[in-house]
């Protein structure tokens, strides 16, 4: 019994003393609920959050602030961390020299954006995350970089130091000019042009951006690459209004690889951020919510034009990874899964040649799997690893090998299936659990793109559950959205991005539904962002809200990137609105827009910054059409009409007239209509889908 007593308590005093040598350090991050900064809550180094308080800290200790700023997904984040982070000699210096403070960019990307201007300023644009910003206690940057090795963190550590000890006056001479930088970054100077739309210009920006991909992989030409969905759909509009092939060809050779490459997950589904190689063939393996969304839009309205397979396929399989790994109980979704898994880059994903045939075992079909998806048995990556990816169609495979395609299918299948068993025994990569509303409403397009194209009822279902939970989480009653979510708790203020995506998103859900609820719910977002985010004297709108604490300057977002720009989104919105509600005011509020970046557009070679803008260009260009289907059997009609990929259209109708201007009078009992119409003049109604297409080429 003594003995039996003396073993519970040494392992009682073992418990005790790994939780106590677990949590020995804790920082004011501990009461965030950000993943990303509760990542760092039991480092060494004295986080505080960016909040008032912690900048009123540093004025009334007159330290320099350290701002560190990344996401939980971020690899070199990681490895910072571990080298500088949690060791306790860095950490005292940090502590003694600096107020220092990390921020989630998801969370406060207005943070962000103001920081990395000042890193492309002071380092010449080799910026990235971390992004590591020695500020002044007020928050002007003196000085920015990305991710340093222990040794040269250090280095800068006691620079900066030693700077603020001996020369102050360097300090307040760097910040003033960053600051002058930042803030020229963002002036925008009031025009009296006038909208001028040369077709012709838009057809030669299309010419622009198709000689800018790669013809042999897709993508911009080099590495590394990102998938940038708003600029493939701007080929994929290009060849939709003007015939252009070499547009369809790059957008095709584009998506193709991007779905055989390794940077679409072949057992899980979803697609990595990007790929470090030209190929698409090498991830790196986070996987965010906003490329996924994005990519179901993308590969549904590709699939519209070309009936191709693959892409059907690949948007079932995305789908089905995004509810199965990133949607909440609730409806939401959650924003990434890491790159690492046990301190180890793509560890989770990857195999040995060994690894797998002890799995699929060594049979000719097994033979034929690993051929395919191309393992080595040294490896197709590092360290005798591999990344599953293919080279060609499983249909071209088969011919070439003599073997039914039936049969390799089911067998692949199988072995999928056991290896996907396998891999869920391994330590999986973090997820960042928190739910982000525009990332969320770039899913609600995604979903309703893959609901319109390929009929899925279950895709509209989980777009309008989402909808609804953004709308109860994270809406207050006078519209103002904030902009994360996490166990319960939704917080900060929302940006611009998030009302534009979610006005976007509504407005999609309108058009396949045709419920009046969701353009009232778009509307009021958008009066909502004219009344606290518009410059009415620069036809501009702010990212951050007029109701915020100031920053050091007040962002304007005009370049479209991996996500399009909030300003270009906030305007395709206004115009797509002022149409199906006849408001005027929306329209010549985007065609200020448009003015204010028509000579930006008109540069040469732009159309990959502004690919947002130029779709809006095109839309004003050539106004859409209103497609009008009022009666008992619109929802036939709707859904058959809406499987054309038609971006010059917009739907609008009901089983009633409903409220909308256009649709008054044009009801006829026991019968349905189409109606096309165009600047609030209708052709003839006809019956038939394939009559309104044939009016629309008219």
């Amino acid at each position: 019994m003594r003995r039996l007593f003396i073993f519970f308590c040494t392992i009682s005093l073992c418990l005790s003393s790994c939780y106590a040598q677990e949590q020995e350090y804790t920082n004011a991050l501990i009461n965030e609920t950000s993943p990303y900064l509760l990542q760092h809550a039991h480092n060494p180094v004295d986080w505080h959050p960016w909040n008032e308080a912690s900048l009123n800290k540093a004025k009334e200790e007159d330290k320099l602030i350290l701002i560190s700023i990344g996401y939980a997904a971020c690899h070199w984040c990681h490895v910072m961390e571990h080298e500088s982070f949690e060791d306790t000699t860095v950490a005292n210096k940090m502590n003694a020299y600096f107020l220092n403070i990390k921020v989630d960019r998801e969370e406060r990307p207005d943070v962000d954006a103001i920081y990395m201007n000042a890193c492309q300023l002071a380092s010449g644009g080799n910026c990235g995350w971390p992004l590591n910003v020695f500020a002044l206690p007020d928050g002007r940057p003196v000085w920015a970089g990305t991710y340093f090795p222990k040794k040269n963190w250090i280095e800068i550590l006691e620079y900066f130091n030693k700077v603020k000890k001996d020369s102050p006056e360097k300090l307040e001479d760097y910040a003033a000019k960053l600051l002058e930088g930042i803030q020229a970054l963002d002036n925008i100077t009031s025009t009296d042009s006038e909208l001028k739309l040369d077709i012709e210009a838009a057809d030669l920006a299309m010419t622009s951006l198709v000689d800018m991909m790669d013809p042999k992989w897709g993508g911009r030409i080099g590495a590394p690459k990102f998938p940038v969905p708003v600029n493939q759909e701007l080929l994929l509009q290009s060849y939709y209004y003007t015939g252009n092939e070499a547009a369809l060809d790059r957008l095709n050779t584009t998506l193709t690889n991007i779905a055989w490459g390794g940077i679409y997950d072949h057992l899980g589904g979803g697609f990595a951020r990007y790929a470090t190689d030209e190929a698409w063939r090498i991830p790196h393996f986070e996987k965010m919510l906003y490329d996924n969304a994005q990519l179901l839009s993308l590969y549904a309205k590709a699939f519209a034009i070309t009936k191709n397979e693959l892409y059907q396929q690949r948007i079932e399989e995305t789908i089905a990874f995004l509810e199965k790994d990133l949607m909440s109980a609730e409806g939401g979704f959650f924003s990434s899964l890491d790159a690492d898994s046990e301190g180890e880059e793509g560890k989770y994903y990857v195999w040995t040649k060994a690894e797998m045939q002890a799995i699929i075992g060594n049979s000719e079909m097994a033979t034929h799997f690993l051929d395919f998806y191309q393992i080595k048995e040294k490896g197709n990556w590092e360290e005798s690893k591999n990344i599953l990816y293919q080279l060609r169609p499983l249909r071209a495979y088969a011919e070439q090998n003599n073997l039914a395609i039936e049969a390799l299918e089911k067998g692949f299948k199988t072995f999928k299936s056991q290896l996907l068993v396998e891999r869920k025994k391994r330590v999986a990569p973090p997820l960042d659990d928190k739910i982000l509303t525009a990332w969320n409403a770039l899913m609600i397009s995604g979903l309703t793109d893959a609901y319109r194209y390929l009929g899925d009822q279950h895709y509209l279902d989980l777009a309008i559950q989402n909808a609804n939970f953004i709308r109860e989480k994270l809406q207050k009653e006078d519209g103002r959205l904030l902009r994360t979510h996490k166990d319960g708790t939704s917080k900060i203020n929302a940006f611009l991005d998030d009302y534009a995506f979610l006005a976007q998103a509504f407005i999609d859900l309108y058009e396949v539904s045709f419920d009046e609820t969701w353009l009232s719910a778009a509307q009021q977002l958008i009066d909502y962002a004219i009344m606290h985010f518009y410059e009415e004297n620069k036809s501009i709108f702010y990212y951050t809200s007029d109701l915020d604490p100031p920053l050091i300057t007040r962002k304007v977002e005009l370049v479209d990137n991996v996500i399009p720009g909030s300003n270009s989104a906030m305007a395709k919105v206004l115009f797509d609105l002022s149409l199906l509600l006849y408001n005027k005011d929306y329209q010549a509020i985007a065609e200020g827009m448009l003015v204010q970046m028509q000579d930006q557009l008109l540069e040469e070679n732009t159309a990959s910054y502004y690919a947002n803008w130029w779709q809006l260009y095109l839309s004003m260009s050539k106004p859409p059409f209103e497609i009008a289907i009022v009666g008992e059997a619109y929802q036939d009609l709707k859904t058959s009409f809406q499987k054309q990929y038609l971006p010059n259209a917009l739907f609008l109708g009901g089983q009633s007239e409903g409220s909308l201007a256009l649709l008054q009078n044009k009801l006829q009992e026991g019968s349905t209509y189409i109606y096309v119409c165009k600047d609030k003049l209708c052709k003839l109604p006809v019956q038939k889908v394939a009559d309104a297409l044939q009016q629309m080429k008219e």
